[in-house]
């Protein structure tokens, strides 16, 4: 029996996976590792090999070392350097298929001097992760927002791309929204002129609800309004399709379309499986999932 183009195109992109997966971590250094998720490089190259994926990028955790929201280590910033080295070994192992991410707490003291460090690393010198929410990072302290700024340029300096979880602590209710993520398009991404700048879970924490989706709203605007500041930004949809994401499937989709399929960035922050099929549940266009599936970040090219 001969299939039509159409039936041919479908049964193309049922089969096709995603080219690479921008949103990962090794858990191997949590306290309590949720179940199913990558502990170390070759448990993430299982996952990647079962979805058919052929890349990945691993964010390192090291920021966890410096979480206020958690008690305090000892010997806090020889943890971090010592994560973030692992995190490098870990991904030279695979070098065809992994690259690694430096990261940190963005408001300590020896940011920037681990991300100089981590510049000079073969492999973590390709970017920097930051996670607002394990930092507490503020986006309506006006010294939260200097500090952040800098580290920004430091990245930028050193030609490190940056993925940022931009989203503040939710356990302690920091406020998310508009105002947040104008501040962040203002003060913040100016920052950071040549670098690739990743937005990860659709500007949330894991799942999708109104605050995220008025931050969003400022993202996709500014990207329809052909804004400059806009002109590396990345959005990755990593950790969305957790809880009650569902509820908002149709307009996630309206935001994904006025930010441009073409920023928009396959990801898991997870079990790689499980992921890729919460993302397919979206109701988009099986070429505009085959086009997200098949974007590359700049720094993965």
């Amino acid at each position: 029996m001969r299939l039509t183009p159409f039936a041919f195109l479908a049964c193309r992109l049922l089969l096709a996976q995603p080219v690479a997966d921008h949103h990962q971590h090794l858990l191997q250094s949590a306290a309590q590792p949720p179940q199913g998720f990558a502990l170390t490089a070759k448990d993430l190259v299982a996952q990647l090999d079962q979805a058919g994926i052929q890349r990945a990028v691993v964010l390192s955790i090291a920021y966890q070392f410096g979480n206020p929201n958690r008690p305090p280590v000892e010997n806090e910033y020889d943890r971090v350097k010592a994560e973030n080295d692992w995190t490098s070994q870990q991904a030279a192992l695979y070098p065809k298929r992994l690259i690694a991410f430096c990261s940190v707490n963005p408001l300590k003291d020896y940011a920037i001097a681990e991300i100089r460090r981590c510049s000079k690393d073969r492999l973590l010198r390709a970017g920097l992760k930051l996670h607002f929410g394990n930092s507490d990072v503020d986006l309506d302290n006006p010294a939260h927002v200097a500090q952040i700024r800098r580290v920004f340029k430091e990245a930028d300096r050193h030609r490190m791309a940056i993925v940022a979880h931009i989203r503040s602590t939710v356990s302690r209710k920091r406020p998310w929204g508009a105002q947040q993520a104008v501040v962040f398009l203002n003060q913040v991404l100016p920052a950071a002129r040549r670098v690739p700048v990743q937005i990860a879970h659709l500007a949330d924490a894991g799942g999708y609800g109104t605050e995220a989706d008025a931050a969003l709203g400022v993202f996709a605007a500014a990207a329809a309004a052909n804004d400059a500041r806009m002109k590396r930004v990345f959005i990755d949809v990593s950790g969305v399709f957790a809880g009650r994401w569902d509820r908002h499937a149709q307009r996630i989709v309206e935001r994904l379309r006025a930010l441009g399929l073409g920023r928009v960035l396959y990801g898991s922050d997870g079990p790689t499986m499980e992921a890729v099929s919460g993302f397919r549940k979206l109701p988009l266009a099986a070429e505009e999932v085959r086009r997200i599936e098949t974007n590359l970040a700049p720094y993965l090219k």
